[in-house]
């Protein structure tokens, strides 16, 4: 493309930048630059002008004020087609900027570090940078503007084509205002942490969030519905959410739903565990010596509702759990990591999606649980409530647990959390034995769990999301052979509770702690 003024560029990011320059040169362009992408582009032998001799101001205060001068902005805003705009960029000496190549100090990676001290957060906060990338965006019909590497390529090729469409330039422009949307967003969000006051650090006045469109999906929770999935910037805990897919077809809403609820559960053990997961509820839990006996133990607990179900498994998986999974059909299988062999069995079968996720020893976690209102949505933390010492906790019953059962209750518990309420989970020690999900009422959630339990009973304990308020549910577990109880405790009837347990000889924990899941 003939006729190339000015091109402005001044990234951190210095991917692909030396051969853009070269390629805007190649074209005519003067290249006006700053600071260190000026030193870099020198150094690959290209000739550059500093702004400050541009504009024939210095950089000033340590370098805080570069380029918000009327020659950079002027040459950015002026419109060509305007005969007065004209007139008065060629009365103040300003000559038109056709190409800008900005992106802004790394605020983002800067306040991720531990160790960033608010005054090292404050430096990085770009000025200049996103005030020539506003600048150049409004004037899209006459300033090509480009934020991101990746398309260097393709706006370098439409330049060496003679004509950039206004589709393009639309499209970069767009791009643009979303990149600093999504940078005021993050200092918002970081400065508004910085409130010591209860509760305004962690929920502020006004909610930044930020997310970026990974894929479209073929249909959300039904058909009917579009759908797409985000992925949440700067998080790093192991997920599905930065999974790598490493074989079947592409992930459904209700494939990522069902996978989140199995990989969130199976990270509460340490102990090889498996999870199988169905409409976002666990249909079984076990844990085992290998991956294959903590698979088949889980698998019994309900074999029926394992069937299309989706597995995570804490432990990377190998050829003989492999083949255990392909003796079966199987929605989706989220591990660590997969060995070479067991990635070969598994491929077998074409539609089977396969998620890597990496260690899961990362012990950090923390974030937000949002639920969308119509109009708005409710936030709080997530629950990472976790019991330290079950042994340590109250026992109000005649009977205390044995050793076994204070084991069954700990596993019990933990599988109780992710549970839909009202939940009851019956277990015996590294095993669910029967579900009840998402009753009404919490007698019929014991009920459910009979009902649905393909083990024997007998002998096994139970957990409860939240309190028993009244004694039915403690009366119809005894009778389906249960012999100890954890649950939360709270309930204005928990001494009738507790009477009722003691008339079974049943053992009862009080844990403290409610897990509704709605």
């Amino acid at each position: 493309m003939a006729g190339l003024n000015h091109a402005l560029i001044s990234v951190s990011d210095k991917t692909g930048v030396l051969e853009m320059a070269r390629g805007l040169a190649g074209l005519g362009a003067t290249i006006l630059s700053t600071g260190g992408t000026a030193k870099a582009l020198r150094e690959a032998g290209l000739t550059v002008t500093d702004v400050s001799s541009y504009t024939g101001a210095p950089e000033i205060l340590d370098g805080r004020v570069k380029t918000l001068h009327p020659k950079i902005h002027g040459g950015l805003l002026g419109r060509r087609q305007l005969e007065s705009h004209v007139n008065q960029m060629k009365e103040q000496g300003i000559e038109p900027i056709d190409v800008v190549i900005v992106n802004l100090y790394p605020f983002e990676s800067t306040i991720s570090n531990p160790d960033c001290s608010f005054e090292d957060a404050i430096e990085n906060i770009d000025i200049g940078g996103p005030s020539m990338l506003r600048s150049a965006a409004k004037n899209h019909q006459d300033v090509l503007v480009v934020v991101d590497p990746q398309d260097y390529s393709r706006v370098l090729e439409a330049l060496q084509g003679g004509e950039v469409p206004l589709t393009l330039r639309l499209e970069l422009a767009r791009k643009v205002f979303q990149h600093t949307s999504q940078y005021d967003g993050l200092i918002a969000s970081y400065l508004a942490h910085q409130d010591g006051e209860d509760g305004k650090a962690k929920f502020p006045a006004h909610l930044m969030l930020h997310y970026e469109r990974v894929e479209l999906l073929r249909y959300g929770e039904n058909p009917h519905q579009e759908g797409a999935f985000y992925r949440e910037r700067g998080s790093t805990e192991p997920s599905i959410s930065h999974a790598r897919q490493l074989h079947g077809k592409a992930m459904s809403y209700n494939n990522y739903l069902d996978a989140n609820a199995a990989l969130e559960l199976v990270k509460e053990f340490e102990e090889t565990t498996v999870v199988i997961v169905k409409h976002s509820n666990p249909c079984g839990v076990a844990v085992g010596a290998t991956p294959v006996e903590a698979y088949v133990r889980a698998r019994e607990t309900d074999s029926v509702s394992a069937f299309g179900g989706v597995i995570a498994c804490n432990h990377p998986v190998d050829l003989v759990m492999a083949k255990e999974v392909t003796s079966t059909f199987v929605e989706v299988l989220v591990a660590p990591e997969f060995s070479e062999d067991a990635l070969a069995e598994l491929k077998r079968k074409k539609d089977l999606r396969l998620l890597a996720v990496g260690s899961l020893d990362h012990k950090h976690r923390e974030g937000y649980d949002l639920k969308r209102l119509v109009g708005g949505l409710i936030l709080q933390d997530r629950d990472l409530g976790t019991l330290a010492d079950i042994k340590a906790l109250k026992v109000p019953t005649q009977r205390g647990p044995d050793d076994a059962e204070y084991e069954a209750c700990a596993f019990a518990w933990k599988v109780c959390k992710h549970v839909k309420s009202n939940a009851i989970v019956f277990a015996k020690v590294g095993q669910i034995v029967g579900i009840g999900a998402g009753q009404m009422s919490r007698v019929d959630s014991v009920k459910l769990a009979e009902m649905k339990a393909n083990l024997p009973i007998q002998g096994c304990v139970m957990a409860s999301d939240a309190f028993f308020p009244f004694r039915d549910g403690i009366d119809v577990a005894a009778k389906a052979g249960v012999t100890a109880v954890v649950q939360p405790g709270g309930s204005i009837r928990d001494e009738e509770v507790i009477k009722a347990a003691d008339e079974h000889n049943m053992a009862m924990i009080f844990t403290g702690i409610r897990h509704f899941r709605h």
